[in-house]
């Protein structure tokens, strides 16, 4: 019987180290990496503007994707997705993804403190070209009020990353 293919995905808040961790994850163990914001950027250029615009161009993604990343695990191909995974809904994609493909998961939850997230933003910040937009810690509010670390009732197999 052919081994089934295991899926790697995240949760934490931005600037957390998600990104990072995945590239990491995928070099060692020598899957594919799927980059949400690579194919945004690409597919959709200048057209996401605020969370709503997100919301439609990230699930039009997702539907694209699906069929591809469980054929992948189907094959014994391990994946790792840097999407994120921050909401019980972002989570329940995955779940569908791994359980239609009857194979093994991680759930890496990178769990950093809010202020190690806004300075690693604004490190961020300084190594893109003058003008370009970076996000603020009003932003990093914003979008973190919507932030739900994993519950135990999810039956994910948590992977607990803590930096402080």
């Amino acid at each position: 019987m052919k081994q089934q293919g295991k899926l790697f995905f995240f949760c934490g808040k931005m600037a957390a180290g998600k990104s990072t961790l995945a590239r990491e994850i995928a070099q060692r163990e020598n899957a594919v990496l799927l980059v949400q914001d690579d194919f945004l950027s690409k597919l959709f250029p200048g057209e996401i503007v605020d969370i709503p615009s997100f919301i439609k161009y990230s699930s039009r993604l997702k539907d694209a994707l699906t069929i591809h990343i469980c054929s992948l695990l189907s094959q014994g191909i391990p994946v790792v997705l840097d999407f994120p995974g921050n909401t019980r809904k972002q989570r329940n994609w995955f779940r569908e993804l791994f359980e239609s493909a009857n194979a093994d998961h991680e759930l890496h939850y990178v769990d950093v403190t809010d202020d190690l997230c806004k300075r690693q933003l604004r490190e961020r910040s300084k190594e893109l070209p003058e003008g370009s937009a970076f996000t603020s810690d009003a932003e990093f509010e914003a979008i973190t009020k919507y932030f739900e670390a994993p519950a135990e009732e999810e039956n994910f197999n948590i992977i607990l990353h803590q930096r402080f």
